[in-house]
């Protein structure tokens, strides 16, 4: 066999492509993981403190077990123990080798890299949700001050500093910077704090109370300037001095790659691709997906603990067509 010819070619290195990888090196498969960034290339771009909601035992996979100090891990335990799970079972990885074209190859897929180009029987695409934000759409989103990733505190210690959202990252956000002597605001669409988790919540509630975090509820930004913003409050527009934006309104996938490879989505605004549910098969035979890429712009749904089994599941699949065979 050709070595670039695969039984399975995964794409994406994260949780779940890693967990595909073990299944399918269990399984006694040729495969191959292809990442276009780092491993865990979403886990590393989260914010330098985060602390998981999950406990170490749900973010296992392959069911090597995940240690931590910590109830609940945060992201350099996580990174440590995916570079530790890769290492100890030896993966086959290919990383910051970006997957350009899947195309039909007789019984095979022909699948296209920046880098090189393999031969798969089977392909899963196990790609997630963190590269591609959910943009305002206003005037001066585009100045530099505008942020829709968020990494350390520090860098804002004496600044005026908008926050966008009602959920964790934005909680986060505001309380970090705040903690670190920004000066913080927080601009809510809703009527209320979101999907906060529960050690957080009561904090942030404390510190708008106070005053110690401005908050905006019911509002929106409708511009963005060099040295201020522009809010539309229940009561009128209002101008805030600011230094920078950290847009934490969410992410959507690569919804893009997935029609260039031809898999079927939904017409309505929550883009759901399709697969069967107990295989993960797509409209494409022998193309499967895994991960929170399941959920279309329903990202809430998938997470690491919920969606290991997909690897099995795949791979059962796989397993039963050659025993068919």
């Amino acid at each position: 066999m050709n070595q670039n010819t695969f039984d399975i070619l995964i794409i994406g290195a994260g949780p779940i492509g890693l967990a595909c990888g073990l299944e399918a090196r269990q399984a006694g498969y040729s495969y191959l993981i292809v990442e276009k960034g780092c491993l865990v290339n979403s886990l590393y771009k989260y914010p330098l403190n985060m602390t998981f909601f999950s406990t170490a035992d749900r973010l296992e996979i392959g069911g090597i077990p995940f240690a931590s100090i910590q109830p609940k891990p945060n992201r350099p335990e996580a990174l440590e123990y995916y570079r530790r799970v890769t290492d100890s079972q030896k993966l086959n990885v290919n990383l910051f080798e970006e997957v350009v074209a899947l195309t039909s190859a007789g019984e095979r897929y022909q699948v296209t890299t920046s880098k090189a180009t393999y031969l798969a029987r089977h392909v899963i695409i196990a790609i997630g949700f963190y590269d591609v934000p959910n943009l305002l759409n206003i005037p001066g989103e585009d100045l530099p001050k505008v942020r829709h990733y968020y990494f350390d505190p520090h860098f804002y210690y004496k600044q005026k500093i908008v926050v966008i959202g009602a959920n964790n990252s934005a909680a986060d956000v505001a309380l970090e910077t705040f903690r670190k002597g920004a000066e913080v605001t927080m601009i809510i669409r809703e009527a209320e704090l979101g999907r906060i988790k529960y050690w957080t919540k009561p904090d942030l509630e404390n510190r708008i109370a106070e005053g110690s975090i401005k908050a905006y509820f019911q509002s929106h930004l409708t511009q963005i300037r060099e040295r201020e913003v522009e809010v539309q409050t229940p009561t009128g527009k209002i101008t805030l001095a600011n230094d920078y934006v950290l847009a934490m309104t969410g992410y959507q996938p690569q919804f893009g790659l997935l029609q260039n490879f031809g898999i079927t989505l939904s017409p309505d605004f929550k883009r759901h691709p399709y697969y069967h549910p107990e295989t993960m098969e797509t409209n494409l035979r022998n193309v499967f997906l895994a991960g929170v890429i399941c959920g279309g712009m329903d990202t809430h749904i998938w997470f690491i603990e919920n969606s290991r089994e997909h690897a099995v599941k795949i791979i059962r699949h796989i397993q039963g067509q050659k025993q068919e065979v």
